[in-house]
């Protein structure tokens, strides 16, 4: 649920409660204007151009405010309407959000609170005479929100309060007959189900099923909202879900289709294999062309199935898509009470599987309708589609499936032995359907005539499903019909004889559909020909889920009246409250051959694509939902139009790239940027202002994919020709340095990126002012490229001053100020001061959950640095708890492989490794590599990293051969793409360096840390904190092979500089002076030794904690120096310290750990004999003392 509230500058601030406790909040209950706030008005600030709409919410904010209440909801703009499992979801919740509400106040728009000086009885009588006329009483859906809530308040269009629902039960009782007792909020349980139906009669609906679907909430009902299947069908469902109360649970989102015949041999076939499997699940497959009634046939078994087998749960899950495919699964889950299931929130994997295993238990029928090759991602055939459906069957000899195809592969993957075809109608099956659906019954002369057009029709239920519709449209007579009929026959097509095999049977059948089709589109056009022009753009765009916002029509009422009557002439099929709707598949096809043959397609189409570009929004988050939903049609469009270079084509084309960009599908918008750019070179220029932002947007999503060569060739291209057209200064000229400069910064090329930056916010500040929000961006690039260069002072100061002039100019909740925040938090955290470094991360992180949601990239992108800087300071508990969070919401927003969540997938690997969770570890590692191959490349820098990172935790369960030839494939693949002394390469170098020392291949670690070390001093200098980490590492292997004194040289040249630039408390510091006391150990020098251990504890202890790994780490090293000095007390006291820490901090069977406590008890063992000895040494001595006295 979102909530609003007044931010402290006064801005309206939505906030997404879910997953989290809803605080007190007002509601309101008003009628929808024509100028209503949306969401995405209150997400782009744009609301207060909507008058009538801004002054509703004025009021509720100020009411809430007076009530003392922070937070308020209103419909039209807490409400995502382009989500269609939200507005789905939000039918069936409305009531208990109504409920839940401390406060609601009724705005009435249409009363008006008298100025005239009235006697009080005057003022009354007036006031119940407006409340009597207020067409609010008139609405089906305001009908709960007067008995829902516990306190309703009526106020005037000038916002002055009226009355509550205690003072005027009376009069409302009298305006609507609804009982007092239940006005006073009775518990609604103590009025009998026909008595609250009744409630609502003289009430109206813009959608007729809306009358039915106003009263779930008073009768405790929950069911699908289908909207088109009209008033009479909705109650029938209505009906049956109340009778069927505390029966098996189930759901079907049609009534049953009393207008059903034939099919009787399939109808028996289905129903004898049903529950027949002994063994695991039946699954049955009804395949046949479209049109040939599929659907109806699987809906009369189900509904056979609830009365045959009382016990039985009866589930409709709709297949023709991902979206609706997932939003089924998910309703499925909710009326099986799976726990943790929230629609707008879980996983729809964790669902799926949670289902299955609840279904497994119990007997119940599932039913697949429309399985598509597009149901589930999959790449491939319709084989290999099928194969992925599979996993979303359950597993039970109590359990049947039902799947409806038009692809025979896929229906004898799935059900091999159990293929039920469907073709055309017998005859007389075909006009019993005809009279079963016509309004007036067929005289014996009509039945005559109706068999010869039902011949004409091929007997395929679509076509006679829309004859009949046309017929009683129009109230014409099959005589009449059959005339007009032959009137279109120049719409029965001909077709190529090359149809692919599974469209061989169905050339016919498409005929027959053109054919009443095109009569009933000559019906409609005599009374609505908006309607018809809106069907043709229809044809230009995706079939499925059409927004009506696509549609250009007068008013939104005569776009619902157009949609109304292609209904009515089973044309189109709608979609939830007025939203969308579907075309089906043959007519989609018919009318688009129609429109080919009057050569009208180029036209429509072109329609289609100035519509969409109308309604298609810029690809910020905030407009995700509805981008999302458009883009589907946008591409359908871009696909079937002619390439050339129209500039609405072109502009929609850019739109398109743009989304996909934000959405990680960076190939496919490289693919359209291409075209965008060919298309603008040709029509405008190479050096035209439009081509040049279309080459930085193709450069943009070239570095994303890693291909950094030719992102930064376009990006030199932009820069170059924005110089000469537009100046060295210009704005956009600036933009493209800060991109060159990005770019650089990528392939390791620091000093020049490096000047990038510096030129552009030099240039921004001459240009643009010190504080403009474009020169604050220029400052903040220039913090990260010194970040990358381990300047990490200078980088701390510049994005200080990023921050404080953000906060200063932007406030302190702008998304800009809270990504300075970030980037401040990262370069503290670079200099080993995590806590600070975690409070900025903290604050980065309240401050986008509160601003942009729980769920929004950026917020995602803050819980998975706090994530790092908790794992850096020892806290993997919480760090895990974070990279859970981030990888689970990831897959929700972003999708299971897009390049953020798998970046979440390794975070997470990185922190299970180290608390020894090996093998989770590993199989993160593992998805992280398998899909960054897959997205990204196999030479993409990221996929090279998760190729060292999955080397890494190989390592670390040590298998070493394997971890040695991930490094060794890493380091040759990024050798070739980013060069031999690539900061990257270099990393992978010394990854390699240390995998063979822990081999105990010195000579080639040492050649390899040599290696390292050499190019880090020439590409980042001798005191870069990677240098510096180079330095150590060859310490550490020379001495493994007994060279002492190079190695304590080579340690103390890393401890004085990571001193000098890091600190002498910075972790990397403390990782020298530990490394330090262990080589000096080696060589007996055991004072100086000690000293540099304890001098490691006391700073670790201070920065990091007690309990971190790195503490407990010199914890070991000193206990076992001390051991080695033989002060067993002492050292038996650090191993119980540091085996206790380990078994906290890392698990009892972390290898640490247990290497811990063997060392533990040797020394132990080793006290023991010390104390042993010491005790004979002693006896031997009295005992000679004694022979010497006594001899």
């Amino acid at each position: 649920m979102r909530l609003l509230h007044l931010g402290a500058s006064g801005r309206l601030i939505l906030t997404d409660f879910r997953g989290k406790p809803i605080p007190p909040y007002a509601i309101l209950s008003h009628r929808w204007g024509d100028s209503e706030i949306l969401i995405e008005d209150i997400l782009n600030r744009n609301y207060e151009k909507k008058e009538e709409g801004y002054q509703k919410l004025q009021f509720c904010a100020e009411q809430a405010a007076q009530d003392g209440l922070q937070y308020f909801w209103i419909d039209t703009c807490c409400i995502d309407r382009w989500n269609n499992s939200e507005r789905s979801k939000a039918i069936n919740s409305m009531f208990q959000w109504y409920k839940n509400a401390v406060r609601c106040y009724v705005f009435l728009s249409d009363v008006s609170a008298s100025t005239s000086t009235s006697t009080e009885s005057v003022l009354c009588r007036d006031r119940n005479v407006s409340l009597r006329q207020s067409k609010w009483f008139t609405r089906g859906w305001t009908l709960q929100e007067l008995i829902a809530p516990a306190s309703v308040e009526f106020f005037s269009c000038e916002g002055q309060r009226i009355g509550d629902k205690a003072s005027l039960d009376q009069l409302l009782h009298t305006i609507t007959g609804i009982p007092l007792a239940a006005l006073r909020n009775h518990p609604l349980n103590q009025f009998s189900t026909s008595e609250r139906m009744r409630w609502v009669s003289g009430r109206e609906t813009t959608e007729t099923e809306d009358m039915v679907y106003c009263l779930l909430g008073l009768l405790g009902v929950s069911m699908p909202a289908t909207y088109g299947e009209g008033r009479e069908s909705a109650l029938e469902r209505l009906q049956a879900e109340v009778e069927r109360a505390g029966r098996a649970p189930s759901i079907i989102p049609f009534a049953r289709n009393k207008s059903f015949v034939g099919r009787e041999l399939q109808l028996a076939e289905l129903e004898a294999k049903l529950f027949s499997n002994t063994q695991t699940t039946s699954t049955l497959a009804i395949v046949g062309p479209g049109g040939t009634g599929k659907s109806q046939l699987a809906l009369e078994v189900a509904y056979r199935t609830l009365e045959k087998y009382k016990h039985c749960s009866v589930f409709w899950i709709d297949a023709s898509g991902k979206d609706s495919f997932d939003q089924s699964y998910v309703s499925v889950a909710q009326k099986l009470g799976v726990p943790g299931c929230d629609g707008d929130q879980a996983d729809i994997e964790q669902i799926v599987k949670r289902c299955i295993a609840k279904l497994s238990t119990q007997q119940c029928l599932l039913i697949f309708d429309n399985v598509e090759g597009t149901t589930i991602q999959h790449s491939g055939s319709p084989t290999a589609e099928a194969t992925g459906l599979a996993d979303f069957l359950p597993h039970s000899k109590l359990c049947s499936v039902i799947l409806t195809t038009i692809e025979s592969d896929t229906a004898k993957t799935l059900a091999p032995q159990d293929v039920v075809a469907l073709g055309e109608l017998a005859s007389d099956t075909a006009l019993r359907m005809l009279q079963s659906r016509l309004t007036t019954p067929l005289s014996d002369a009509e039945q005559l005539r109706a068999i010869h057009l039902l011949r004409e029709l091929s007997y395929l239920p679509l076509a006679v499903s829309q004859a009949a519709a046309c017929i009683n449209a129009s109230n014409i007579t099959v005589q009449q019909y059959q005339a007009r009929l032959h009137e279109h026959d120049q719409a029965t097509l001909k077709y190529s004889n090359d149809l692919r095999e599974d469209e061989q049977g169905e050339s016919g059948l498409r005929k027959a559909v053109a054919a009443t089709l095109s009569l009933s589109i000559g019906q409609v056009q005599q009374s609505n020909a908006i309607a018809i022009e809106q069907l043709y753009v229809a044809a230009c765009v995706d079939r499925k889920d059409i927004p009506l916002d696509l549609l250009k029509a007068a008013s939104p009422q005569a776009r619902v009246d157009a949609i109304m009557i292609l209904d009515r002439y089973a044309l189109v099929t709608r979609r939830p409250a007025e939203s969308a709707f579907d075309v089906h598949r043959l007519v989609h096809q018919s009318l688009r051959e129609q429109l080919q043959i009057q050569r009208r397609l180029h036209e429509y189409t072109q329609r289609a694509v100035t519509q969409l570009l109308q309604v298609f929004p810029n690809s910020d988050y905030s407009n995700r939902s509805k981008w999302r939903r458009l883009l589907p049609h946008a591409q359908y469009a871009l696909s079937h139009s002619e390439k050339n270079d129209n500039e609405k084509r072109t502009d929609l084309a850019e739109d398109c790239a743009r989304a996909l960009q934000n959405d990680g599908q960076y190939k496919r918008a490289e693919d359209l940027y291409i075209q965008v750019i060919e298309s603008r070179r040709r029509v405008l220029g190479n050096k035209h202002p439009d081509t040049l932002t279309s080459v930085s947007n193709l450069g943009s999503v070239l570095e994303s994919q890693g291909k950094y060569e030719e992102a930064e060739a376009m990006n030199r291209r932009a820069l170059e020709a924005r110089e000469k057209v537009l100046g060295r200064e210009h704005p956009d000229t600036l933009t493209s340095v800060g991109n060159l400069g990005s770019v650089l910064e990528s392939q390791g090329k620091y000093e020049e990126a490096e000047t990038m930056h510096r030129r552009d916010l030099e240039g921004s500040e001459k240009v643009l002012g010190r504080e403009h929000p474009n020169t604050l961006t220029s400052v903040s690039n220039l913090g990260l490229v010194l970040s990358s260069q381990g300047k990490y002072k200078e980088a701390e100061a510049i994005h200080r001053r990023a921050l404080e002039a953000r906060e200063k100019v932007l406030g302190c909740e702008h998304p800009d100020t809270l990504t300075s925040v970030g980037n401040l938090g990262s370069v503290l955290s670079r200099q080993g001061k995590y806590k600070e470094a975690e409070t900025m991360y903290r604050r980065d992180l309240e401050g986008y959950e509160k601003v942009l949601g729980r769920e929004h990239p950026d917020t995602l992108t803050s819980v998975s640095n706090l994530g790092l800087v908790l794992s850096r300071q020892g806290k993997y508990e919480e760090a895990e708890a974070m990279n859970r969070r981030a990888l689970e919401a990831r897959e929700k927003v972003l999708g299971r492989e897009h390049p953020d969540t798998l970046t979440s997938v390794s975070n997470l690997g990185s922190v299970l490794s180290r608390q020894g969770k090996h093998e989770e570890a590993e199989a993160m590692h593992r998805r992280d590599l398998e899909g960054s191959e897959k997205v990204l490349g196999c030479e993409h820098p990221d996929t090279l990293t998760s190729v060292s990172n999955f080397g890494s935790v190989l390592e670390s369960q040590g298998k070493y051969k394997e971890a040695e030839a991930m490094y060794q494939r890493a380091l040759e693949a990024i050798e070739k793409v980013l060069g031999r002394e690539h900061p990257n390469t270099l990393t992978s170098v010394s990854n390699l360096g240390s995998v063979l020392e822990s081999q105990g291949k010195y000579e080639e670690a040492e050649a390899m840390h040599r290696r390292a070390l050499e190019a880090r001093e020439n590409v980042l200098g001798r005191e870069h904190p990677d240098t510096l980490t180079s330095v150590s590492n060859l310490g550490s292997v020379l001495e493994s092979q007994g060279k002492y004194e190079e190695a304590e040289a080579m340690h103390r040249r890393a401890l004085e500089a990571r001193e000098k630039v890091l600190g002498r408390e910075h972790p990397d510091t403390l990782t020298s002076v530990s490394n330090l006391g262990s080589v000096l150990e080696s060589q007996g020098k055991y004072e100086e030794a000690e000293a540099m251990h304890r001098r490691a504890l006391e700073a670790r202890e201070k920065v990091l904690r007690r309990e971190h790994p790195d503490t407990l780490s010199s914890v070991y090293c000193l206990a076992h120096l001390l051991a080695t000095l033989c002060n067993y007390k002492e050292s038996l006291n650090l191993y119980n310290r540091a085996c206790d820490g380990y078994s906290v901090v890392l698990g009892e069977y972390h290898p640490t750990t247990r290497a811990c406590r063997q060392h533990r008890s040797e020394v132990l063992l080793s006290h023991k004999q010390s104390r042993l000895a010491s005790s004979r040494r002693g006896g031997r001595s009295i005992g000679e003392a004694e022979r010497v006295v006594f001899s």
